[in-house]
């Protein structure tokens, strides 16, 4: 990395942990700065203290328009720019459409959704400004082609992907990039609900790495591999992969709805 990529700046959001606490662990190992937003920093306080001056932890909740702003600001005060933004802070509540609440979904799309939506429009102001940036929101595939159990947080990644495609439309003439970014199927604390195979599902440190290697790339999609990007073509193309690989979320949810009777 040249001297002038090792000052760039990265925010990336649900850093805690997962995908996002390895996307920020591999940047700070290529030399970038970094800060991580989230609201838990037991993970991320060790990080600031080994890497002191490329290493920050914002204690910020998405869900707050104040947060947000501040810890924006935070970064900005202390290393004068942000060059890249990592949407990636997300939850899911893992239950069939009838069993949740319209307040369960509610704060899917505060965190999923709507989170995104207040951190782009605290940096994108900075990023017209300077004539430069690139914002990530990272996705699913379930946004694509949906999931048992999962209608909430299908949605929010359906809605992201509509967001991200037309944001990144205005700003065609700008040269600030609105990419969708994909990793597979992740073995993340929220994700073990679903107790995938362990074949089907990617380390965390893996997909962190493999999605910081792409951290400056613009295209419309970035996928954290070939394999990543071929599965997704499959299973927009052939739904019956889709049905078959999640036929057992419903079965179990039925055998649920009727123990519960």
């Amino acid at each position: 990395m040249s001297s002038s990529e090792a000052r760039r700046v990265v925010v990336v959001t649900g850093a805690n942990e997962g995908i996002g606490y390895h996307v920020m662990l591999s940047l700070l190992e290529s030399g970038y700065r970094v800060a991580g937003l989230d609201v838990n920093g037991e993970n991320l306080r060790p990080l600031q203290e080994t890497n002191a001056n490329r290493a920050r932890y914002y204690e910020c909740d998405v869900t707050s328009d104040d947060d947000v702003e501040s810890a924006i600001d935070a970064v900005r005060d202390q290393w004068g720019k942000i060059d890249v933004l990592v949407n990636n802070a997300a939850i899911f509540d893992f239950d069939l459409f009838e069993d949740q609440t319209i307040a369960d979904t509610r704060r899917e799309f505060e965190v999923n959704y709507f989170g995104y939506v207040r951190t782009i429009r605290a940096v994108l102001p900075h990023m017209k400004a300077r004539g430069e940036g690139i914002i990530h929101n990272v996705s699913s595939g379930v946004g694509l082609v949906g999931h048992p159990g999962l209608s909430g947080y299908a949605s929010t990644k359906g809605a992201v992907e509509a967001l991200t495609r037309s944001l990144r439309l205005e700003l065609q003439n700008e040269n600030v990039s609105c990419t969708l970014m994909h990793p597979p199927a992740t073995n993340t604390r929220s994700a073990a609900e679903l107790d995938y195979p362990a074949f089907a599902v990617s380390d965390p440190e893996d997909v962190g790495r493999k999605l910081a290697d792409k951290i400056e790339s613009t295209g419309p999609v970035v996928t954290a591999d070939w394999q990543t990007k071929i599965g997704l073509s499959l299973v927009r193309r052939i739904p019956y992969l889709v049905k078959k690989g999640t036929e057992r979320f419903v079965d179990e949810g039925e055998r649920a709805t009727e123990q519960s009777n």
